[in-house]
């Protein structure tokens, strides 16, 4: 069994019947499941009596393969083949049932042998080729491909600083001074920005269950009123994944990534990141992964840490949920106040309401504890965050998408200077490819 899925395999064979028909019943109504076990059925109940006689062989396995007995059709279309080894149709029946078994290769070379049979009309030649290059072409990974995306849009955002709205606050340290008064870059500023982002992604086969995947998305945002606090951020990842004979999915990659504040390098991030996806029924998977991250702050060597996350997740066909936790641990021991543990978990979904448009949505809770005492305010901070998005993606064209959308954040600090709540609401284009 190959990698392949039987599905996908029993789809390509499948398109035996739709061109000119080898089987008998393809010139008329192909048999419900229950007909085709009833059929197999009666048929079997006669194996012991007439096995050999190439007609009846060949009918047996016929009921066999459309009724899922792919073993018992390969059987009986062996047989054909042993007293009639020109029996074009028999062995393109065999390797139907050999593709619906999900064994490409041997389904492969079967096709191969009756392309170059000479007796074979041509249309039904040409149908066959193509079949042998599918094959080849799932022999060898899937192929390569290549998708992205463009987005572009504006909007309003209520606190582009992501700063509490207090005007002044007491710092326990200095207390006996008073309240402090905070500058305005520490306090929450509003104002209306335009954002691009755009992303894409690659994948290549490399092997029958082996492939190369790599990506790279970018972003850039801009306050119409504020440089300080413009953005940006660039993100590189490039991994391998091998897939199992059961469709799971083992993949290990590296991730690097910039971002830049009011034009000045921020912070730089590498990591990497280790994935197991197990396929359900229904386009359902769930996957575990196990990341570790190092930052580096370009002005404030006592933010630098290494961040260890682990996390498991669902994804249907319409949402994705998932939990995480991990710890992250500034390298210097002076920054032990920003060394955290958290654990948080997250919604996701985007739901066909009518052709063309699409509700999307999301929700995630996040708990930090820190470490350490805050030198300032003199005791271990703890945050808990809450952000929801909610939004419309509809339809201008098949590649072409208006957004809308809004979003809220709401942060409880212990800390005053860290509790906020930020909202913004933006409209945009997106291009998909």
């Amino acid at each position: 069994m190959t990698a392949i899925s039987a599905k996908a395999c029993a789809g390509i064979a499948a398109g035996l019947l739709a061109g000119a028909a080898l089987p008998a019943h393809a010139q008329g109504t192909p048999p419900t499941p229950a007909q085709a076990e009833a059929q197999y059925r009666a048929l079997a109940a006669d194996e012991a009596a007439k096995a050999g006689d190439p007609a009846f062989d060949y009918a047996l396995g016929i009921a066999a393969a459309d009724s899922g007995h792919f073993g018992a059709a390969i059987i009986a279309f062996q047989r054909v083949l042993a007293v009639q080894p020109n029996h074009a149709q028999a062995r393109a029946e065999l390797a139907r049932a050999y593709a619906m078994a999900g064994d490409i290769d041997t389904a492969r070379a079967q096709f191969a042998t009756v392309v170059d049979d000479p007796s074979l009309p041509d249309p039904v030649r040409q149908r066959f080729t193509g079949f042998v290059r599918q094959f080849d072409k799932q022999i060898k990974g899937g192929g390569s491909d290549l998708s992205g995306f463009a987005e572009a849009s504006v909007g309003h955002d209520s606190n582009i600083n992501a700063a509490t709205d207090l005007a002044a606050i007491t710092i326990p340290l200095f207390a006996a001074l008073g309240p402090g008064t905070l500058g305005a870059g520490a306090r929450a500023s509003s104002d209306e920005y335009y954002e691009l982002s755009s992303g894409l992604s690659g994948v290549v086969g490399v092997g029958r269950q082996d492939r190369l995947f790599a990506s790279l998305l970018g972003n850039w945002r801009d306050n119409f009123d504020s440089r300080a606090f413009d953005q940006a951020s660039l993100t590189g990842t490039a991994g391998f994944a091998h897939t199992f004979a059961n469709q799971d999915v083992a993949s290990i990659s590296g991730q690097v990534q910039k971002f830049w504040l009011g034009y000045a390098g921020y912070r730089t991030a590498w990591g990497a990141i280790g994935q197991y996806t197990h396929r359900l029924s229904g386009g359902r998977a769930l996957s575990f992964s196990a990341q570790w991250n190092r930052f580096d702050y370009d002005s404030d060597p006592l933010r630098s840490s290494d961040r260890f996350t682990l996390g498991v997740g669902l994804v249907t066909k319409t949402f994705s949920a998932s939990l995480i936790g991990g710890h992250e641990d500034t390298r210097q021991h002076a920054g032990d106040h920003n060394s955290n543990t958290f654990a948080g978990a997250s919604l996701g979904a985007e739901v066909p309401v009518a052709k063309g448009l699409a509700v999307v949505g999301g929700a995630a809770f996040q708990y930090s504890k820190y470490d350490a005492a805050d030198p300032l305010f003199l005791v271990k901070r703890e945050d808990s965050r809450l952000d929801l998005s909610a939004g419309l993606k509809v339809a201008v064209l098949p590649s072409l998408f208006v957004v809308p959308k809004a979003t809220y954040t709401r942060n409880w600090s212990n800390i005053a200077l860290y509790d906020h709540e930020r909202w913004t609401a933006s409209a945009g284009l997106r291009f998909e490819f």
